[in-house]
């Protein structure tokens, strides 16, 4: 049996026929769809690989509220309809963060840097609503999976998940990906380093044990004896 093919998007599979596209829109005018018309927000950001800071993804967030405190994201890999789901993030706020076990903080990574240098915006919303946004943000710590590893042009999301990690400091992002996203999105990334100058993260001070500790981890699958 041969291999199938990949459709649109460098995904395997057949192209969506019309009767699917019937289906889906029928059962769309049916259905509620409540936890996903809670996205309220669209960030872009880039995504670092846990055990190699070389392999840099840009990330779209879809967003929502789950109190003030706690916001969860779908991550695709861009905003347009044909766009693949790549991994998810959840955003807490830091008292939240200060109350883990030490042992779960190296998971979770900080968005000062990300946020103050212009990396992590909003596309296409005004600057004055962005920050006022963006000021929590800044005082908040993530914690990041990857499915999908597009980057390596994987047509399907292979392998176990991936956990990601966010710049922290300059000269770590990949200057032709730094201008790929300033010129689709009509961003500048210096220009908004400037406008956020004022801001500040976490309380206090960014942890330690956050951005996993100053080391490198990597997901792995073993096998495991569980009792009959």
């Amino acid at each position: 049996m041969s291999a199938p093919a990949a459709s649109a998007g460098g995904v395997l599979g057949d192209p969506t026929p019309l009767s699917t596209t019937l289906i889906e829109n029928l059962t769309g005018a049916i259905q509620s769809f409540a936890p996903i018309s809670r996205i309220h927000q669209h960030l872009c950001a880039v995504h670092l690989y846990a055990d190699d800071m070389t392999r840099q993804v840009e990330a779209h967030h879809f967003c929502s509220h789950v109190n003030e405190d706690v916001r969860q994201c779908l991550i695709f890999d861009s905003p347009e309809p044909g766009a693949r789901l790549i991994g998810v993030e959840y955003i807490i706020a830091e008292p939240i963060f200060l109350n883990l076990p030490d042992e779960e903080k190296p998971l979770w990574h900080s968005h000062e840097y990300e946020v103050k240098s212009g990396l992590l915006f909003l596309p296409g919303v005004p600057g004055i609503v962005e920050r006022r946004d963006l000021e929590k943000v800044a005082k908040t710590y993530g914690k990041t999976f990857h499915f999908w590893q597009v980057d390596r042009g994987d047509e399907l999301p292979l392998g176990i998940p991936n956990l990601m990690m966010a710049l922290t400091g300059d000269g770590q992002l990949h200057k032709d990906l730094a201008q790929d996203v300033e010129k689709k999105y009509g961003v500048s990334f210096e220009k908004e380093r400037e406008s956020r100058a004022y801001m500040s993260g976490p309380d206090h001070g960014i942890h330690p044990l956050a951005n996993g500790a100053g080391k490198r981890w990597k997901m792995e699958l073993r096998e495991v004896n569980t009792p009959p």
